[in-house]
């Protein structure tokens, strides 16, 4: 067997450290020590590690990379960002939407994340939005796998027409139902637009993921809802519900019955870092809250959970930059998740996670999966996080669509290096 390309003494995420990866077909083939297998293309990763590609279960590709139009968030929160937003709507162009997200897909790709879900707003009426990230979604097809949510996001009662426009924009070939509970104009809207949704969702087999509690209200219970509907309807394992940052402010005893609710229906819960730090705990003057959700928590009640992205360089949030490990990063500190475990499950959650979650085909590292990779500048899990590791290359079904040099510094300082690479900087090195 000659493969197509294989990757020599390979770190990988489990642990194990050493390995050669051969690839043929776009598949991985053999995963071994000291493999012999003449290949096409030879990559010697010299013991840096090998990753699946990071996943980003939470993101609205719609508005991203559209800072400043047609003005700029001057409060910073989440209301003026709505706001914003609706100004902004009624400006868009198709081309305008398509070359942001494909300029955005441009660096998602040299930060290897090759796997994105995204909400697209579907409460305008032309759903120019929807037709746009369906073009967008056949055109990178290739390198990124991309699924669209049907996202209400002036409300599914609130709008007059967004319950028409989901249904319109799932017969045009969107994956996932969503929604916006909390943003009704009553509690009750609230719970009436999850029965609905979920029900649109078991009746056409699709996925649910929907915007749940995204506030400091701890009396809010749309996950609640979420759950029961999920149970109600057997969804489970289908379902996910994000942001969940009304569970930082509810009191313990009513969590310990929510997370067992969830638990028992399954439903995959998706937290925001950057996004949730920023534009929670605003009405607080100190102490002040976090805003992320109960993250350790949820996971040692063996629920899947991941952390998205959410927003770039949009009417929400001025900042980001489509690195994943940035939000891990936030995510570790934010959830005080320092433990060697909890580090590498952060780095989980921009991985594994959200593919369980989007429910990706043949994704990781395993004999008969897609040969889909990051070979990072660091040694381990724990080392790329701390470092926001560079991607030295980027792999796709077995081919490179992107690669960086080591990134070094050169020092000019008498009788110290003359360069300096920042994972050879570890205690013991």
């Amino acid at each position: 067997m000659q493969a197509d390309l294989i990757l020599k003494n390979a770190n990988i995420a489990n642990g194990r450290t050493g390995v050669d990866i051969a690839c043929q077909n776009g598949k991985i083939v053999e995963i071994g020590e000291n493999l012999n297998i003449p290949a096409v293309e030879e990559i010697d990763c010299g013991g840096m590690l090998v990753s699946p590609p990071f996943v980003d279960s939470h993101f609205h590709m719609d508005a991203t990379l559209s800072l400043g139009l047609p003005r700029m968030n001057e409060s910073g929160t989440l209301l003026e960002g709505i706001a914003l937003w609706g100004e902004l709507k009624p400006l868009l162009t198709p081309e305008a939407v398509i070359e942001r997200a494909l300029k955005y897909c441009d660096l998602a790709v040299s930060k290897g994340l090759l796997a994105i879900r995204t909400h697209v707003d579907v409460c305008d009426d032309r759903l120019l939005a929807v037709d746009a990230l369906l073009e967008v979604k056949k055109q990178i097809a290739p390198y990124i796998d991309l699924q669209l949510v049907a996202f209400p996001q002036d409300g599914y009662f609130r709008s007059p027409t967004a319950k028409d426009n989901v249904i319109r924009a799932l017969d045009k070939g969107v994956d996932v139902v969503g929604g916006i509970p909390h943003f009704e104009r009553t509690m009750n809207d609230g719970t009436a637009s999850i029965k609905e949704l979920c029900e649109m969702a078991e009746k056409r087999g699709l996925m649910v993921d929907m915007h749940c509690d995204e506030s400091d209200d701890p009396l809010s219970r749309h996950i609640e809802m979420l759950t029961y509907e999920t149970q109600r309807l057997g969804l489970q394992g289908r379902v996910a519900g994000s942001h969940l940052t009304s569970m930082h402010s509810m009191d313990n005893y009513y969590v310990s019955k929510l997370i067992a609710l969830m638990v028992e229906a399954e439903v995959s819960a998706i937290a925001n870092p950057l996004i949730n730090i920023t534009l929670q705990g605003r009405h607080d003057t100190y102490p002040k809250r976090r805003g992320m959700t109960r993250v350790p928590e949820l996971r040692k009640a063996g629920l899947t959970v991941a952390f998205g992205h959410d927003c770039v360089m949009d009417p929400w949030y001025s900042m980001g930059s489509g690195d994943m490990l940035e939000v891990a990063s936030m995510g570790l500190h934010v959830a005080q998740m320092t433990s060697r475990e909890d580090i590498r499950a952060c780095f989980n959650a921009v991985t594994t996670e959200p593919a369980k979650i989007m429910g990706i085909e043949g994704y990781g590292i395993d004999v008969g999966n897609n040969a889909d990779f990051v070979v990072l500048q660091a040694r381990d899990t724990i080392e790329a996080i701390r470092m926001r590791a560079n991607r030295l290359f980027v792999i796709r079904r077995g081919k490179i669509i992107a690669e960086s040099p080591m990134a070094q510094t050169r020092l000019h300082l008498a009788d110290r290096p003359d360069h300096v690479r920042e994972h050879e900087y570890a205690p013991g090195l």
